[in-house]
């Protein structure tokens, strides 16, 4: 992420974590997320209502949306997020969606990863993510699977971590998902 470079650590938790929370609010499903050098491509499916009166048009139609996200709207989407996490929400507030919640956490792992590139998609709840890295054995890509139940796994670990800010967590420990180790995708 160009926003990103020099800095001592990548952000991908916080940068996932609000793309996340945008794509929450569009009800998008089936994602793909890809890095470009200026941003973000994320397709999706959206489900859009119809306005005319037939009763098979009103339940809607399902199309793919494609977004860009370039390294500006990135910087204001979490810029907005840390203002709303500040203000204390009442009780009965939005929590965070499912796409917020996964993100983060695989962002977070990927932050341990350190990837120079990234391509991730989700199908019904499962995360699939490739990185680029680069290390002293050279370069080369990492694949990764997240199910839903690691992800919840991730999710429900997420506060003992905040917890030890700064002790990176044991990577066997609840991601990927069994079977596939970043080495397996190498």
């Amino acid at each position: 992420m160009r926003i990103y470079e020099g800095s001592p650590r990548q952000d991908f938790e916080e940068v996932f974590r609000s793309i996340g929370a945008f794509l929450d609010r569009r009800a998008m499903r089936d994602i793909l997320l890809l890095e470009v050098p200026d941003g973000y491509v994320v397709q999706g499916l959206v489900a859009t209502q119809s306005s005319s009166g037939s009763w098979s048009e009103t339940v809607g139609t399902v199309v793919k949306e494609t977004l860009t996200y370039l390294d500006d709207d990135i910087a204001k989407f979490m810029e907005e997020a840390v203002r709303r996490r500040g203000t204390g929400e009442p009780p009965g507030a939005p929590q965070a969606g499912s796409h917020e919640r996964a993100l983060r956490v695989i962002g977070r792992w990927m932050d341990e990863q350190k990837p120079r590139d990234v391509f991730l998609f989700e199908q019904d709840g499962a995360y699939v993510v490739r990185l680029f890295t680069t290390g002293q054995a050279g370069s080369h890509h990492v694949l990764a699977e997240f199910t839903a139940e690691d992800v919840d796994g991730l999710v429900a670990r997420a506060p003992s971590l905040r917890a030890r800010s700064g002790v990176a967590a044991a990577p066997a420990e609840g991601a990927p998902a069994s079977g596939t180790t970043p080495e397996a995708g190498s």
